[in-house]
């Protein structure tokens, strides 16, 4: 996977260590209850379409430009679906470098394009229901988010919280 150039140059000052990186996701339906999921060309893992935000991005601009990028379909955001992160959000990457994601998913609908993987990024690209989906070589963080992503009609998802602050002595 290529590394963008903002990436590069916090990479030079941090070395390996952990980079916390916005990043978004687009959850994009076809007929029959099938969600488009892709394969990275890396590991061969599969997850939604969708990528670390670039300098200036916004999250909206930052999802279409993303599934543009690695499918060749132009969406529009139909909502928000929910911002997802944590330890399954984390990446080692074959050099050391290691990254936790905190991802912006948004629902979108197709506008034009034709499915087709850039070949960089994304060798694959298909529309699976949740059972093909629960036998694909998944992204780890997939493997928590992927029942959610069939489920239609529901509020934007976030996790609880669970931190409190210390108790006065």
């Amino acid at each position: 996977m290529a590394m963008s150039p903002y990436i590069r140059e916090l990479r030079s000052a941090v070395g390996n260590k952990r980079l916390i990186i916005p990043s978004v996701a687009g959850i994009i339906r076809a007929a029959g209850e099938r969600v488009l999921l892709v394969q990275d060309c890396d590991a061969g893992l599969w997850s939604t379409p969708g990528g670390a935000l670039e300098p200036e991005d916004t999250p909206a601009n930052g999802v279409i430009r993303e599934v543009w990028e690695e499918t060749g379909l132009t969406v529009a955001i139909e909502r928000l679906w929910g911002v997802y992160g944590g330890p399954e959000f984390i990446v080692r990457y074959a050099n050391g470098d290691e990254t936790q994601y905190i991802s912006t998913m948004f629902e979108c609908r197709v506008v034009s394009g034709e499915l087709k993987p850039d070949g960089d990024e994304v060798q694959d690209a298909r529309f699976f229901t949740l059972s093909e989906a629960r036998d694909l070589l998944l992204s780890p963080w997939l493997t928590r988010v992927l029942p959610q992503l069939y489920v239609r009609d529901r509020a934007p998802w976030y996790e609880n919280s669970t931190w409190q602050p210390p108790l006065p002595e």
